[in-house]
């Protein structure tokens, strides 16, 4: 187990240096520095005086890769790929455009986007597998088909459908939540209800339409009617064989989320008015801030690949017949 934990984090090293070429490469050829400059200043036109001096502030009058005017292990070191790239490897975040240490503001913004996403994907992973299990255990009934199609509506309407419509009900015609807005503390609570129950509402659709074709799948096995043959109730051949079998597929697509549980939700926290990691990586994309594009994107990246690799090892603890060597 050991030496395949050790073995993925070397491969992942790899791919980290890649995300982070393509990400720097991208960014810079899109919007050199002199154009990063003259959006910063906010000036129509601007003096190359002061397009020199912004970029001499913000350190982007270095070379890219190679700095020829630097001595040994400078011609690498004092570039723009190694101050703003290969300083994420150490987690050296460094500084936005504006100024702000991007390391504090990640700490102080990721907590109110694990707030929001670790509730909502517990209790929305609870809530689509119970009831795909229901749709499941009614199959072939009217339940079972009112479910299905209930389930491809919901997953038919958008995200923003569900944030507006809960904004207005609950919070302007109910006023039982804050539309929009956060607090610290146990005061927060009433801030995250609302963005958590839209959150698990609008994943209800898709969630239980994959996870009931996980169980059916799993339904139709040897394995299956074997344990109904000798006499077992269907709840049990449930809960005691298809689910447990079918948890594979099911982790497989919780890796996808677990990124967004530091990242944050772009939307649920724009429309929110969320201080988290969703809210301020738009921002940082309108302003163009390279530095906190990076940083977001290198974190995902390293997220995912954490997040696969705790899912191979989960696989051993769902299905002893899986092992890691």
């Amino acid at each position: 187990m050991i030496a395949y934990i050790i073995r993925r984090i070397l491969y992942a090293i790899p791919i980290l240096i890649g995300v982070n070429l393509l990400t720097f490469a991208l960014f810079f050829f899109v919007n050199s520095p002199n154009d990063m400059a003259r959006l910063h200043l906010g000036v129509k036109r601007v003096t190359p005086q002061a397009i020199a001096e912004w970029k001499a502030e913000h350190g982007y009058d270095q070379p890219l890769f190679y700095n020829a005017a630097a001595a040994g292990a400078g011609k690498l070191t004092h570039t723009l790929f190694f101050q703003r790239s290969v300083k994420l490897f150490v987690f050296d975040f460094g500084r936005s455009d504006d100024g702000r240490d991007i390391g504090s503001d990640i700490r102080q913004r990721m907590w109110p986007s694990l707030a929001i996403q670790v509730p909502t994907l517990v209790l929305g992973l609870a809530v689509c597998i119970s009831m795909a299990l229901m749709t499941v255990f009614f199959r072939g009934t009217y339940l079972d088909a009112t479910g299905v199609v209930l389930a491809v509506v919901m997953m038919s309407i958008s995200q923003l459908f569900y944030v507006i419509g809960g904004q207005y009900l609950f919070s302007k015609v109910l006023r039982l939540v804050p539309i929009s807005g956060y607090d610290t503390g146990l005061s927060a609570i009433k801030f995250v209800i609302l963005p958590i129950a839209v959150g698990i509402v609008s994943g209800i659709g898709l969630g239980v339409r994959l996870n009931r074709t996980f169980f059916l799948e799993e339904s139709g096995k040897d394995y299956v009617r074997t344990a109904r043959a000798k006499g077992l109730s269907e709840i049990r051949v449930l809960f005691r064989h298809v689910l447990k079998n079918a948890m594979i597929p099911i982790l497989t697509g919780v890796v996808v989320v677990i990124p967004t549980l530091f990242t944050g939700s772009l939307i649920l926290e724009s429309f929110f008015g969320i201080p988290g990691l969703g809210s301020y990586l738009i921002d940082a994309i309108r302003a163009q801030d390279f530095g906190i594009v990076h940083v977001m994107v290198f974190l995902g990246s390293v997220l995912y690949i954490v997040g696969l690799i705790l899912t191979d090892i989960s696989y051993t603890l769902v299905d002893p017949r899986v092992r890691l060597g």
